[in-house]
């Protein structure tokens, strides 16, 4: 993958001054370095998705295991379900990367969305002081006024037979005329002591390789790794009772008891039953 950084000559990257350009030299110094994980940081400045990019760059074998995608701005973003995701320019970051999880048996390969959020919640509380929430299976809350808002998700996807690639959205400086739906937050709204991109992207891609070389060593085991116990500390969704509905028009409701070892979320049914779901099973999950 070859680095470009974020510039287009009949763009005025300035145009919000609250708003400026990520610096994808510095990124770069910053985060590749010998025997570390990251191999390359490209920012662009316009892309349909992140996640189709790197997929298929990894696809034709065009890109290493540690390669970063960010863009400035994307018209397709999209989340789980191919749910669209859109946010203005610089306003947040937008990014996927790709990993190949040797050593880690396929079946444990489901972890990684949770681990993808573990790692951003980790990074945001390090350096923006904001408490970020997980709710299961790919949400990142925080609070804002007292209210639960989600603030990021996250995406993971197949490439080819050997390579994840997992896309993030954070939104960093969106402003409450700007959210696109009523629960939608924002790390600005969130009262984070920082909103640099620059700097949040640096920590939360530093808290995501030190979260996924301890669960690669581990043999992707969620329990050696700690990160079974870590995602269950950090995830809102434990304790509540919720909805999970499901294709077909059909739902179960319980109580969110426990992340099982495959990640899978365990439901506490009214009928004595703990109910184990995946989330390539849901369709939503909602409060009950």
């Amino acid at each position: 993958m070859t680095p470009r950084d974020a510039s287009d000559a009949n763009d005025n990257r300035w145009s919000d001054l609250d708003r400026p350009p990520l610096n994808g030299a510095a990124l770069r110094r910053a985060l590749v370095r010998e025997g570390g994980l990251w191999c390359d940081v490209e920012v662009v400045q316009h892309t349909g998705s992140t996640n189709s990019d790197l997929v298929a760059l990894a696809t034709d074998q065009k890109a290493d295991e540690g390669s970063v995608l960010v863009a400035e701005e994307q018209n397709a973003g999209r989340g789980r379900l191919d749910r669209q995701w859109t946010a203005p320019a610089r306003s947040g970051l937008f990014f996927s990367v790709l990993l190949r999880p040797t050593g880690v048996p396929v079946e444990r390969w489901g972890w990684l969305p949770l681990l993808t959020g573990v790692a951003v919640a980790t990074g945001l509380s390090r350096v923006a002081g904001v408490d970020t929430a997980l709710k299961w299976p790919n949400d990142l809350m925080v609070t804002v006024d007292g209210e639960e808002r989600k603030t990021g998700g996250i995406l993971a996807e197949r490439a080819g037979n050997d390579a994840v690639v997992v896309g993030i959205g954070i939104n960093v400086t969106l402003r409450e005329d700007e959210l696109p739906v009523p629960g939608a937050g924002s790390l600005a709204l969130a009262g984070a002591t920082t909103t640099d991109r620059d700097t949040v992207l640096r920590a939360v891609l530093r808290s995501l390789e030190q979260w996924y070389e301890k669960w690669r060593a581990a043999g992707g085991d969620p329990a050696a790794s700690g990160l079974q116990e870590t995602y269950a500390a950090g995830c809102a969704t434990l304790g509540r009772v919720v909805r999970a509905e499901l294709p077909g028009g059909t739902s179960i409701t319980g109580e969110a008891v426990a992340v099982d070892g495959d990640g899978r979320l365990v439901l506490a049914t009214q009928e004595g039953v703990q109910q184990p779901v995946g989330a390539g099973d849901i369709v939503h999950l909602r409060p009950a």
